[in-house]
């Protein structure tokens, strides 16, 4: 999966015609967690940590498809999981793909 700036836009790929001759929907903008800002909601959307830590994070609400929002970003991030306040590692947070949601 690319990864590319925080949400930064589109990417040039966007609304080229495939090989056959119709048009793909553009790929999901994704970025690691730690470069989200404070006060957006995202969608996880892969973990690309090692799989004892990948299964701990599904564990604790972190798993594929779960809304969270970033309350807190500095040397650590806060999010909000559910009803939770959960606080991760930048360097963990550095293997969570998200999208960002509407707000």
């Amino acid at each position: 999966m690319k990864t590319i700036k925080p949400f930064a836009g589109r990417t040039e790929l966007e609304g080229r015609p495939a090989p056959g001759g119709e048009l793909q929907p553009p790929p999901p903008l994704t970025c690691p967690l730690s470069r989200v800002r404070a006060g957006m909601v995202v969608r996880v959307r892969e973990l690309s940590a090692p799989p004892a830590v990948t299964q701990r994070l599904r564990e604790i609400g972190f798993g594929e498809q779960q809304e969270i929002r970033l309350l807190v970003r500095q040397s650590n991030l806060i999010c909000q999981v559910r009803n939770a306040r959960m606080a991760l590692s930048s360097h963990l947070a550095q293997m969570i793909l998200v999208e960002p949601l509407p707000a």
